[in-house]
């Protein structure tokens, strides 16, 4: 019999091991935390090792808040804030900016509409929409002048409207947020890792969108930004990989803003199970002890394939 040691050691076993590590590594990162039972499905943990090797080897430091110093290249898009500022409004007033697409067309943003939210995409990491190089031709033609931003949009956060807590999942780029037509008012804020900030008209917010946060605007004026998704600095070798990472990942998760507009393959996958997602989602606001309980099953289940006896090597 090998020793208990041993079995430790094993590929497989270390695999699991490595995932458990580096999940509770990202998962407490910060002062703000999920729930211990949110996170045994956050999709964070999953990429977790991936996170880990991110924050390694950034050039940025791993605060919640990043300063702007840290994106000289983005100093072009702030300069000209009044152009987006300018289509944004327009794309608002004409109805274009919306909330149509739903939790089974956008899986990076599905559970934002139903607090009102509305966005409208101009570039989703390499592939400008038809709609937006139609409708808001200069912002598409700035935002290709800075190839850092992988993805960017239009995002409306009406009156009122609040987002829940949450923590995205992948760590290879940051949120960068620019003020276009706002409340200009500290009633209508973000807050990361516990920390409030105000979104202004012409100002830059910039943070790590991998520690907890939420938003409210308990104002009655809408909140309009330019909200871009900018590739983290990270160092040599980690650099090629993240951002072939970012590409095949982050780019298969493209949605439309018209029909007929090309869909990632991920938002297409997304479809094909929103019904067992919608499913889940009823047991759990109609029988919330079962929900929960086949939630622990599959948790025991991954837990016992850990525990059980590994067939010896060689």
């Amino acid at each position: 019999m090998q020793p208990a040691l041993l079995y430790l050691i094993e590929p497989p076993r270390l695999v699991i091991l490595g995932l458990f590590l580096s999940a509770v590594w990202v998962q407490s990162r910060g002062r703000e935390k999920m729930r211990f039972a949110r996170t045994m499905g956050d999709l964070g943990t999953l990429v977790a090792p991936y996170n880990a090797l991110v924050y390694l080897s950034s050039k940025t430091p791993n605060t919640a808040y990043l300063d702007e110093s840290h994106f000289p290249e983005m100093q072009v898009i702030k300069n000209n804030w009044q152009v987006f500022r300018e289509e944004g409004l327009r794309l608002r007033q004409d109805g274009a900016t919306h909330g149509v697409v739903t939790e089974n067309t956008d899986i990076a943003f599905h559970s934002f509409y139903k607090r009102g939210w509305k966005s409208f995409y101009i570039t989703w990491y390499g592939h400008p929409l038809p709609s937006a190089e139609r409708l808001c031709p200069r912002s598409v033609e700035l935002l290709r002048q800075v190839p850092t931003i992988r993805g960017a949009l239009f995002a409306n956060l009406p009156a009122g409207a609040f987002l829940g807590r949450h923590r995205d999942p992948f760590a290879g780029f940051v949120r960068y947020q620019l003020g276009l037509d706002t409340p200009n008012s500290d009633d209508c804020w973000i807050r990361v890792d516990g920390e409030k900030r105000s979104w202004r008209d012409g100002e830059v917010l910039i943070f790590d969108e991998t520690y907890v946060h939420d938003a409210s605007n308990f104002t009655d004026k809408d909140r309009l930004i330019l909200f871009c998704d900018v590739e983290r600095p990270v160092a040599a070798p980690m650099r090629p990989l993240n951002r072939a990472f970012l590409s095949l990942v982050m780019g298969s998760s493209g949605t439309q803003n018209e029909p007929g507009e090309k869909v990632g393959s991920l938002n297409t996958f997304y479809g094909w199970v929103s019904g067992a997602h919608g499913w889940l989602k009823q047991l759990k606001s109609t029988h919330r002890s079962l929900y929960y309980a086949q939630k622990w099953v599959a948790i025991a289940l991954l837990a016992a394939v850990f525990l059980a006896p590994w067939p010896a090597l060689g």
